[in-house]
């Protein structure tokens, strides 16, 4: 059976934990007797069919997962980027190298260190599908994350140009130009949050729509 939601195509088949179903009357079976077996990947069929009515709310439940498994996939790479810029700012701060190893830090380093407020945010509101720290995970991104980046492009963007034109540098990290290093970063860092909001408000919509959907079942 294959399914596409939310720019997502899902190949899956339905596998009975355990033999036979014969006791189940029209073949209505529930969530402990069945179990989601190939999800991606290879195009399965389904085995001998039979009906099952929760199939609807099975593929919303895989959509949920999907989001979820990139949005921590892109918060863990975040987290990654935000160490190495913590790295570098307690480096600088505490003197612990000589600058003219690592470079000392851009103005937007410092304000973007609290982008990890968002990604705590993200990652405290995936468990439990909490809406509320999901859109504040979303608001924060743009505020911590977004607005550093543009700011620290048009702080870098002179020494970029002095670098292009002139091949002058004056600041390095580990022997590398810190202009050229920090603009790299920017934009793998720039990459990470938009995704991050597409998939924050792709998954945001899903919740709704499964609020929505509960509350006109009852």
């Amino acid at each position: 059976m294959s399914v596409s939601v939310s720019n997502y195509s899902i190949t899956f088949w339905i596998v009975p934990h355990y033999p036979p179903f014969s006791h189940l009357s029209n073949h209505r079976l529930n969530s402990q007797h069945f179990r989601i077996a190939h999800v991606y990947g290879r195009k399965e069929e389904c085995p001998p069919s039979f009906v099952i009515e929760s199939v609807t709310t099975t593929v919303v439940l895989i959509i949920h997962v999907a989001l979820k498994s990139e949005i921590r996939k892109l918060n863990i790479v975040h987290v990654l980027i935000w160490l190495l810029l913590a790295a570098q700012v307690t480096v600088s701060q505490l003197n612990l190298v000589s600058h003219s190893v690592v470079a000392a830090p851009y103005q937007w380093e410092y304000p973007y260190l609290l982008s990890i407020i968002p990604s705590l945010f993200s990652f405290m509101a995936l468990p439990k599908n909490n809406i509320s720290y999901l859109v504040i995970s979303m608001i924060s991104a743009g505020l911590f994350c977004i607005a550093p980046l543009i700011y620290g492009g048009m702080e870098m963007f002179p020494v970029a140009q002095q670098l292009y034109r002139h091949g002058k540098a004056y600041r390095f990290i580990f022997g590398f130009s810190a202009v050229s290093v920090m603009y790299l970063v920017m934009v793998i860092a720039v990459q990470v949050h938009g995704w991050q909001i597409y998939y924050s408000k792709k998954l945001l919509d899903a919740w709704f729509t499964s609020t929505q959907d509960k509350k006109k079942k009852l």
